[in-house]
């Protein structure tokens, strides 16, 4: 199942999402996500995006069409960065939940991680360069972050108009959306 990708202007994005309970089946939620963000061209896609609030993101850079990330596939679930490292590096980063819109972002160059996967195994691992960046990125919106949130204040006053049209609907997108819906 294709689920519309939740937009800027939703609370569940600037939400810190809940741990999954150990041992709940992921499979079709799984699925559905890399069904959702290969539909919508993208490298990586958080629950929060498809409005779950619950610590799980994936990745997949095989469209990057680059060598250091031509197998990087991985599901993410109750993730913790445990420390980033290493010189920090800009570099232009956009999001299926603000589309239209890339910005340079700088971020460490490495990371070191634990995640549990989809069949609750465990991991620790290190990333750099764009795997680590890929997962930045996705961990951000589990803690209710966006990549917006990293600008100087005047790059968010040049963006705010059309940061305000996507909570609107107005933009242009080859994938369904989710518009926050007014209190």
């Amino acid at each position: 199942m294709i689920y519309p990708i939740v937009v800027y202007g939703d609370p569940v994005l600037k939400k810190k999402a809940a741990n999954i309970e150990k041992g709940t089946d992921l499979s079709q939620l799984v699925e559905d996500m890399f069904e959702t963000m290969k539909g919508a061209h993208g490298i990586g896609l958080a629950a929060p995006q498809i409005g779950k609030s619950i610590r799980l993101f994936i990745v997949d850079g095989r469209p990057l069409e680059d060598e250091e990330t031509n197998d990087f596939v991985k599901v993410f679930v109750n993730p913790e960065i445990i420390e980033e490292f290493g010189e920090e590096w800009a570099f232009e980063e956009g999001c299926l939940s603000i589309p239209n819109i890339r910005e340079e972002v700088e971020r460490p160059e490495r990371l070191k991680i634990k995640y549990y996967d989809e069949n609750w195994e465990y991991h620790e691992e290190e990333y750099d360069g764009m795997k680590a960046r890929i997962i930045q990125h996705e961990y951000d919106h589990i803690e209710g972050v966006l990549f917006t949130d990293y600008l100087t204040p005047l790059k968010k006053r040049m963006l705010k108009g059309k940061l305000t049209n996507i909570t609107k609907g107005k933009m242009k997108v080859e994938y369904r959306v989710a518009i926050p819906v007014k209190k």
